[in-house]
């Protein structure tokens, strides 16, 4: 299952997060997050600005933290929340988020949909 993991480190990552939350097992929604922020090293470094795993709760304003997003990252940081808990504000369209990726953020947020939609997906990736 190594091909739908960007590389050695987003998996490490991904893992990471997963046991720093305390992720209960099937939790679709918070793994499609976790997902994202772990497979751009960016996000990850700047990942307490994006979710608090002691709180267990998104910074839905982010944007306002002062640190700074490319518009790549920020359209991953609204796709994760909008996979998270549906949240979502006037940027949070398909040709917002979609429109600006690169190949490689656009895979990173396809699987982080297949991970929010498919139930077998995740257990398939953690296997």
């Amino acid at each position: 299952m190594t091909q739908y993991y960007m590389n050695s480190e987003h998996k490490e990552r991904f893992v990471d997060m997963i046991i720093s939350d305390n992720m209960s097992d099937g939790d679709l929604e918070r793994a499609s997050l976790f997902y994202i922020i772990s497979g751009n090293k960016e996000l990850y470094n700047k990942r307490g600005y994006i979710y608090n795993c002691n709180s267990h709760c998104i910074n839905s304003r982010f944007d306002k933290s002062g640190v700074d997003f490319t518009s790549s990252m920020t359209a991953l940081i609204r796709l994760g929340f909008n996979l998270y808990n549906g949240w979502s504000d006037k940027y949070t369209t398909p040709i917002e988020i979609l429109g600006g990726l690169d190949n490689r953020n656009l895979e990173l947020a396809t699987n982080a949909l297949m991970i929010r939609f498919d139930s077998d997906f995740l257990p398939e990736l953690l296997g």
